[in-house]
């Protein structure tokens, strides 16, 4: 229980910190620590949805989102989100890990060029739904909350502010993990109990991560952004060894 509760922490820092919902890490980590695939999906789900619901809270405090751009990139996310336990039953767990690899090599690369500075382009509340939509579908099959792709779209194609960018995803989370809670609950892929204590210690960690976010630069979060792309894709592969013998 002490090992479930500091990786909570742990991830709860990250999680504030990128505006991710950390299922890029709980999920890896879960799977290093001997659980299947589809219950590590199950676990991250739940610890996501409570730790971006107090994240979220902290980031609208220091107003780094509006709260009507937000809700159209959520409701897509809830309606997105909704499809993902048929998706997880459906699917070999070494497709969801490739997935996985594949979705992170690309948000890297798109981090990677992404410059501080460029001008915001305008985006339609329905162009904002379908965003929302099809990045939820995508993560939460994977056990992700869908910010560590949402990030890259935002800053690296639409030119929006990084630091508003990861505030939106861990909004975007809320939505995501919700409906994805939901949907995997409903398929009886959630294991309560560990998810319940990985969240709570997240909830501590999310606290330290949201003040770490507001006080660094742009460019000191993207560098720490490619940094934690490069660590989820080891682990991710790592965990793909043996399903590859």
């Amino acid at each position: 229980m002490i090992l479930l509760i500091l990786v909570g922490i742990f991830v709860g820092v990250i999680s504030g910190f990128f505006g991710i919902g950390g299922g890029t890490i709980i999920v890896p980590v879960m799977i290093s620590l001997g659980f299947g695939v589809k219950e590590a999906i199950g676990i991250s789900i739940l610890q996501m949805l409570m730790s971006s619901i107090v994240g979220s809270y902290f980031n609208y405090k220091n107003a780094h989102f509006k709260i009507k751009e937000a809700l159209n990139l959520g409701l897509g996310a809830l309606c997105g989100a909704s499809l993902s336990g048929f998706v997880v039953s459906s699917i070999d767990e070494i497709w969801l890990k490739l997935a996985i690899i594949v979705a992170l090599l690309i948000s890297l690369i798109k981090i990677f060029y992404f410059r501080p500075g460029k001008s915001e382009k305008k985006v339609s509340n329905l162009a904002l739904f379908i965003i929302g939509f099809c990045i939820a579908l995508i993560a939460i099959s994977m056990g992700i909350g869908g910010a560590v792709f949402l990030t890259p779209i935002l800053s690296g194609f639409l030119g929006m502010d990084l630091k508003k960018s990861v505030s939106l995803g861990l909004f975007f989370v809320i939505f995501s993990s919700f409906a994805g809670f939901i949907s995997l609950s409903i398929a009886g892929l959630v294991n309560y109990k560990i998810g319940f204590i990985v969240g709570i210690g997240s909830l501590i960690g999310v606290y330290f991560g949201t003040k770490i976010h507001h006080k660094v630069s742009s460019q000191t979060q993207k560098y720490c952004l490619m940094v934690l792309y490069v660590a989820m894709i080891i682990l991710t592969l790592n965990s793909l060894i043996p399903n590859l013998k």
